[in-house]
């Protein structure tokens, strides 16, 4: 099977290809649907979890994918990469693979980022008992990113005053204003939501029934696109205790970066996925790494997405724009080319193989 082939065009392509794999590595599969909503062409929309390996194991290798939706393409053709070369088969002893893919199954059939509420899952997981971070910073902006009209002198405008913005704030904070996580927002980029969505209580049952209590070690690639040189797979460390993240660069080297430290191309973001996390017993060792792949330039990223944002907006919106905005999201977050499709697959062998001498080096 060449290694294009473990991608797909669609969702509902690519979650075919996933079951087919694992049925074929002999893993366990259960479903979770997302109530009263389906694919494009009427398919339910799911998440699926594969396992591998013994019921009580020592350590555990989670692999996810579809967090940002649209970025689930490319998650989806590094876990059925994962099956086909059975790469489990490097794992050591009395370690067990947990596959969840399409975590964001609406945003990845309907090609968007956010989920069938609007909300980025990566700023979701949040102790909403208490005060939510402050969006004063993303306020001064939300009327830029999403201006009334699209095309026109409203754009003109909107993307002038952006960029004087990022004049005035430099990149790098100007990229944490619109990316950080926003709660003030339901229609704007990275809204957190005000409670939790289907896909975080849903991540929380899977940890908790497929975590046995003998588990003492958990490596995580959480799969996601946007942001760095085209093909490159940048790891990201996304936990916050520096015991986990001087872990993590005993395994996978001095190219791993820290959202926390301020190394990576990512800002530092409020109620990441890694949050469900913290609930597992202190006695369980988290390293927890977002491989994040390059696809195009930022900007180019952030304009898609205002886009993308501004089409929904007004619900149904008519527009001739429609299918140009869902194309410009789409190759985005996933370049339709055998060699970026090749760069991902292999960065993500690369590190799994990692994963696997450092797990090997704890058991």
């Amino acid at each position: 099977m060449a290694v294009r082939d473990y991608f797909a065009d669609t969702y509902v392509e690519a979650r075919k290809k996933f079951l087919a794999a694992a049925n074929a590595a002999g893993a366990m599969h259960e479903v979770h649907t997302l109530p009263d909503l389906r694919a494009p062409d009427g398919e339910p929309l799911t998440m699926d979890v594969a396992t591998l390996g013994p019921s009580n194991p020592d350590a555990v290798l989670l692999l996810i994918s579809g967090t940002h939706g649209v970025e689930g393409f490319a998650g989806s053709g590094c876990q059925i990469g994962y099956l086909a070369d059975q790469l489990y088969s490097a794992l050591p002893a009395r370690t067990a693979t947990i596959l969840i893919h399409a975590l964001n199954p609406y945003g990845f059939a309907w090609l968007r980022r956010v989920n069938e509420s609007g909300i980025d899952l990566n700023r979701n997981f949040q102790d909403f008992s208490k005060a939510l971070p402050d969006s004063s910073a993303y306020e001064a902006i939300h009327d830029l990113l999403i201006p009334d009209d699209w095309e026109g002198p409203g754009r003109m405008a909107a993307d002038a005053a952006m960029q004087e913005h990022v004049k005035a704030l430099g990149m790098a904070r100007f990229q944490a204003a619109v990316s950080g996580g926003q709660y003030s927002r339901p229609l704007g980029l990275f809204y957190g939501g005000t409670a939790e969505s289907w896909s975080n209580t849903t991540l929380r049952r899977i940890l908790k029934n497929h975590l046995a209590p003998t588990v003492r070690n958990l490596a995580i690639f959480d799969f996601h696109t946007g942001l760095g040189p085209t093909g490159y797979g940048e790891p990201i460390y996304t936990g916050t205790q520096d015991a986990g993240f001087e872990r993590a660069k005993r395994w996978y080297g001095p190219e791993l970066t820290s959202m926390t430290k301020g190394t990576s191309t990512s800002a530092d973001v409020a109620g990441s996925v890694a949050g469900a996390f913290g609930d597992l017993s202190p006695a369980v060792a988290v390293t927890y790494v977002a491989l994040e792949y390059g696809t195009r330039p930022l900007l180019e990223v952030l304009t898609a997405l205002r886009a993308d944002h501004w089409l929904h907006a007004i619900t149904n919106r008519q527009t001739p724009l429609r299918d140009q905005i869902k194309r410009q999201i789409r190759d985005a977050f996933y370049p339709d080319s055998p060699a970026w499709k090749a760069a991902v697959y292999g960065r993500a062998a690369d590190f799994v193989l990692r994963a696997c001498r450092g797990l090997g080096s704890v058991s």
